[in-house]
């Protein structure tokens, strides 16, 4: 039986821990505790189970999203909420209104070694996401872990067939 067609190829762009992204923003949650202080109306703090992730678009044109590839090392769960921000921290703070919706949640229960997932939100983001690296080099993603997870406990990317 013949092939319909050529393959597609698939790229698989890793979601990346932004350490300083993350150490800037839990200054700012430091700072305005030490000054007794409140945050902006409207402004989104990083509580100490987020942390925030980059998705660097290598190929920007005619991205396809195909899945998600998310593991957890260990049981638990992780919530990941893309942002509309393109990022200054030093100039601007994180807004509540730049979190997209849907977000993907993941999680592995501690009697099960399959991977469950809110498929229809998670799938319908990684379909915006295709539309946005046409517009976008970088996305950048706050990540809430759960359960006892934290950052090394993650590996997750998105795959993308090229078009």
């Amino acid at each position: 039986m013949a092939e319909d067609g050529p393959k597609q190829l698939q790229l698989s762009m890793p979601l990346v821990l932004d350490q300083d992204l993350t150490k800037q923003m839990r200054l700012r949650v430091e700072s305005l505790k030490q000054r007794g202080e409140k945050r902006q109306d409207g402004e989104k703090l990083l509580w100490p189970t987020e942390a925030v992730y980059r998705l660097d678009f290598v190929r920007q044109q005619k991205l396809q999203f195909e899945r998600w590839d998310v593991v957890l090392d260990k049981p638990g769960k992780v919530t990941i909420t893309g942002t509309s921000q393109n990022w200054t921290p030093d100039l601007t703070n994180l807004m509540t209104r730049q979190l997209l919706d849907p977000a993907a949640i993941f999680w592995c229960r501690e009697d099960s070694d399959t991977m469950d997932w809110n498929e229809a939100d998670a799938l319908e983001f990684g379909e915006r996401l295709s539309d946005l690296a046409k517009i976008r080099k970088v996305m950048y993603f706050l990540i809430t872990f759960g359960e006892g997870l934290e950052p090394a406990d993650l590996k997750a990317s998105v795959v993308f067939n090229q078009l």
